[in-house]
């Protein structure tokens, strides 16, 4: 069973990942940037508190979320 707080991340989780599929469908880079490393903060304090976040998100995604690209 899921904690709230993991819960609440999860759903920030894939907020965020929302939020830049929508930047990458109307070419803003920055904001890509900006989603992308709000995804990774979010995935980070989840891994400080010991939860798996293995299926959350396609890391591809996240390497592919880059300034300039």
């Amino acid at each position: 069973m899921m904690s709230q707080f993991e819960a609440a991340l999860r759903g920030q989780v894939q907020r965020a990942r929302q939020t830049l599929t929508a930047a990458q469908r109307a070419g803003h880079d920055y904001e890509v940037h900006l989603h992308a490393a709000r995804i990774r903060d979010l995935l980070d304090l989840a891994a400080r508190h010991g939860i798996d976040t293995g299926d959350w998100i396609d890391p591809a995604v996240l390497e592919s979320a880059t300034v300039g690209e």
